[in-house]
């Protein structure tokens, strides 16, 4: 019986964290790749469309005028973009090579910030297929550290030129010996960032829920009516908790493709 419940809850907790891959809204192969459509795919639909509403509806003041005074949503994102261009991106990247890179910076953290917000609105829940979630989806974090390790390359190549970039990996005046100790580790290197960013942002927004689903299943473990209260007490202050995570991590995840592409601009730092 223990084993059961075990096993019952145990689904119950993935299903809240995961994408169910056995729900799948429109089946779609090609070329031997499964692009079926799943709820997290359309969860990324309304995160891009709602980033996209909120970026062309927050500038079409400026677009009239360049001059006009913003306000309201406006304001805000005037507010925002001032903060990612020169917080994050004129002191990681450089006021001249930034502006090139201002567009992704602004939309990793507007996305990010959005699909972990969205995953946080329990209505997504009644749509089937899994997790409200799509940043907890590794799959999408992938993605998201893929564009920042291509784009890493482009940056340094576009600053110094193809052979020169991967030239800049090895410091100067390095003994021959070392090399053979310091080329593997960077290019290890290469492909340790973008994982790490995959794995902070995913884990740390499948972490919270997790936490939240096992809270709430204590009375149902314990068998004890009395402990939901507590439960709910305790999920009400991991609920305000897990909005400042989300804000957190897309700055952390835009913070840190900012560093790693100014480093490829700047290898002497």
């Amino acid at each position: 019986m223990a084993g059961n419940s075990g096993g019952s809850f145990g689904d119950i907790i993935l299903h809240h964290v995961t994408n169910d891959p056995s729900h799948i809204y429109f089946p779609i192969h090609i070329l031997g790749m499964d692009l079926s459509i799943t709820k997290h795919v359309i969860l990324l639909w309304v995160v891009a469309a709602v980033t996209i509403f909120m970026a062309t509806w927050g500038t079409r003041r400026y677009r009239k005028n360049p001059s006009a005074t913003p306000k309201g949503l406006s304001h805000l994102y005037e507010i925002l973009m001032n903060f990612i261009r020169d917080d994050i991106v004129k002191n990681n990247i450089g006021k001249k090579d930034g502006k090139f890179w201002v567009p992704l910076i602004t939309t990793y953290f507007i996305f990010i910030l959005t699909a972990n917000i969205l995953g946080l609105i329990p209505l997504f829940e009644f749509i089937p297929g899994g997790s409200n979630t799509v940043t907890g989806n590794f799959a999408v974090t992938v993605a998201l550290a893929s564009i920042t390790f291509f784009a890493i390359i482009v940056a340094g190549t576009m600053k110094h030129g193809f052979f020169q970039y991967w030239k800049n990996m090895v410091p100067p005046n390095i003994p021959f010996p070392v090399l053979f100790i310091l080329i593997p580790i960077e290019i290890m290197g290469m492909f340790i960032r973008p994982v790490a960013l995959t794995l902070r942002l995913g884990a740390n927004m499948t972490a919270g829920h997790i936490g939240m689903v096992a809270i709430f299943g204590l009375p149902i473990i314990l068998n004890m009516f009395g402990v939901g209260v507590v439960s709910v007490m305790l999920n009400i202050g991991i609920y305000f908790l897990e909005i400042i995570v989300s804000l957190v991590q897309a700055y952390v995840f835009t913070l840190l493709s900012a560093v790693f592409i100014g480093m490829a601009i700047h290898p002497e730092h």
